[in-house]
């Protein structure tokens, strides 16, 4: 059966879709997803897993040139930076996939991001389908609040890191 958002013709709307698809996905990951109020952040989602909270911005893609889907890296009318989120989720609407890439990995300049699904030694790779990741990010310092989640916090470390 063909994917339900490849019907979807305004790109707001498709969003929106692809939004939701993300929402049921991390849940069945465990994870739990909460939606800012209004449209003023550069993020689309707080996601949590064991009281600690990452901002994820949700982009999906249905063009394709060659074998590569291209996502566009900016909201509204600025391109991102690292500092904006901490994951972007980008979901190719017509493989029915998600990239999990960190900010680190996805903001390097570029003002697109090409996903090569049929490509196994693509730079994206380790990131496809890669939920996990969502659940990886403890911050040192409030290992039991969600203050791991302020803006700019230093003190984020990978799980089983020692501080």
């Amino acid at each position: 059966m063909a994917n339900p958002g490849l019907s979807i013709k305004h790109p707001k709307a498709r969003g929106e879709w692809a939004e939701m698809r993300f929402m049921a996905r991390a849940a069945e990951h465990g994870l739990t997803v909460s939606k800012p109020w209004g449209e003023s952040k550069h993020y689309d989602f707080a996601v949590e897993y064991e009281q600690c909270f990452v901002r994820v911005q949700v982009k999906s893609t249905m063009s394709r040139r060659k074998s590569n889907y291209g996502c566009t890296l900016r909201g509204g009318i600025a391109y991102y930076t690292r500092d904006d989120f901490d994951f972007l989720a980008a979901y190719i609407i017509p493989r029915d996939l998600w990239y999990i890439v960190p900010a680190a990995v996805a903001i390097t300049g570029r003002q697109r991001l090409y996903l090569s699904p049929d490509y196994p030694k693509s730079i994206y790779e380790p990131y496809r389908e890669n939920w996990d990741q969502l659940k990886q990010k403890l911050c040192s310092s409030h290992k039991n609040t969600d203050l791991c989640f302020r803006h700019g916090c230093s003190n984020r470390v990978e799980r089983g890191a020692i501080p």
